[in-house]
């Protein structure tokens, strides 16, 4: 008697282009920033898409979000992938990284994290427990982080643990001084920056 596999279902090239336009106008409608973009239904009416579509591609509300979510961060990872030249000074390193995250952080991508994030539950464990895998998803990116950062410092003598230190400090940070350029600050930030640069070098240099 002959066993009966069942044949695994593969996306095909119109499914993926509806789910790939489905997560270019979620991110689209979050970047604006008005949270009542922050709604899967009124996305998926905005590409002429039925809620149904949206569950056939993601299973639901959460999975929509979590690849939204997975969308950026895919993006953001090709984007802050740093090169560790030989003759890069540790400063120049940690400067780069600033430097990036300061002018990235104003993105359309990073506006419609924020404005999703802002609409969903800020208790971790209130996120868990309605959103599972889009609060896994947002676990990830600590560990993602880390490794950027952990391979921007590949072949320079710093403390690992002072890599993790920093990679900690740096997002929040960063998002400060992104908010007090938005808000219009009498405050210099380029020195700043700079400043913000020296004292993170000084401490991985131990």
């Amino acid at each position: 008697m002959t066993d009966l596999v069942e044949p695994v279902r593969r996306p095909n090239r119109r499914g993926l282009a509806t789910r790939a336009a489905m997560l270019d106008a979620a991110l689209a409608a979050l970047s604006s920033g008005d949270p009542r973009a922050v709604s899967a239904n009124r996305i998926a009416k905005d590409i002429g898409a039925t809620w149904g579509a949206v569950q056939y591609q993601f299973g639901d509300v959460d999975g929509f979000w979590s690849a939204v979510l997975h969308r950026t961060a895919e993006r953001r990872a090709k984007a802050m992938t740093f090169a560790a030249e030989d003759d890069s000074t540790l400063e120049d390193r940690v400067g780069a990284i600033i430097d990036t995250l300061y002018h990235g952080l104003t993105s359309p991508d990073s506006r419609a994290i924020e404005n999703l994030r802002a609409a969903l539950p800020q208790d971790p464990r209130e996120l868990e427990r309605l959103y599972p895998r889009t609060a896994a998803e947002l676990s990830s990116w600590a560990a993602s982080w880390l490794s950027i950062c952990q391979g921007a410092f590949a072949g320079l003598d710093v403390d690992p643990e002072r890599v993790r230190h920093v990679a900690t400090l740096i997002p929040g940070a960063m998002r400060g001084l992104v908010s007090e350029r938005q808000l219009g600050s009498y405050a210099d930030l380029d020195l700043a920056r700079d400043t913000l640069t020296k004292a993170l070098a000084g401490y991985l240099k131990g």
